[in-house]
């Protein structure tokens, strides 16, 4: 049995991030990890029209893999399909928004996120208000940068460096989310740089799909 993480883009360089960010989890998994890339799916999805489009082949993809499957992780931060890949499969389902920030709202009282584009962040914030946690925002603020852009770690760690200093010190952000798969590879080095909890969305939910299926072994 395989706990399936699914890039819903067709990027292979954000599917390998993905798959170094969570390695380490898979030493504590009672089951295999496993990280797939969506062919179908566009090289980064950066807009509503994205989101939507890419709903149908994960949902396929995902029902090829259902036999063998013990959990799934949605590897956007959009969570695109997720009510409904709950809907077709027997087993956990996991978006990495979603996880990233419950898990934020147990490290901090006010949580920032780091998106890729401002075109992203109407996205968020209808997505945030569904969840009901608006009140503990801090904010969320764009890098400005595309998903292919962040391949550049120079150009993205300076980026990420200011919007997170921004949303520490001028929206009191106490913990910070990184807002896409496509930026795995910072975490740890923006964390130490900002002094205050990074998230990485992936691992969050790959973390919390372990324990669903931890649980689900308890009677």
């Amino acid at each position: 049995m395989t706990i399936f993480v699914i890039n819903p883009n067709s990027s292979q360089h954000v599917s390998d991030g993905i798959d170094r960010a969570i390695d380490p989890i898979r030493a504590v998994s009672p089951v295999g990890i496993e990280v797939r890339t969506l062919a179908e799916g566009p090289p980064g999805i950066e807009t509503q029209a994205h989101v939507d489009g890419i709903v149908g082949p994960l949902l396929s993809h995902c029902a090829e893999l259902e036999t063998d499957a013990s959990a799934f992780v949605i590897a956007c931060f959009s969570d695109p399909g997720l009510a409904a890949l709950r809907e077709q499969s027997a087993h956990p389902v996991l978006g990495i928004a979603e996880s990233a920030v419950l898990t934020a709202m147990t490290m901090g009282q006010r949580f920032g996120i780091i998106s890729i584009l401002s075109q992203s962040i109407p996205r968020h914030m209808r997505y945030l208000g569904a969840m009901g946690v608006m009140d503990r925002l801090a904010g969320d603020m764009p890098l400005e940068l595309g998903v292919a852009e962040l391949a550049d770690r120079d150009r993205t760690f300076a980026r990420l460096k200011a919007v997170g200093g921004v949303l520490r010190d001028d929206r009191a952000a106490d913990v910070l989310i990184l807002g896409c798969a496509g930026m795995t590879a910072f975490r740890a080095d923006l964390e130490a740089h900002l002094g205050i909890p990074v998230i990485e969305p992936c691992q969050a939910a790959t973390a919390m799909a372990v324990g669903r299926v931890a649980l689900q072994t308890i009677h």
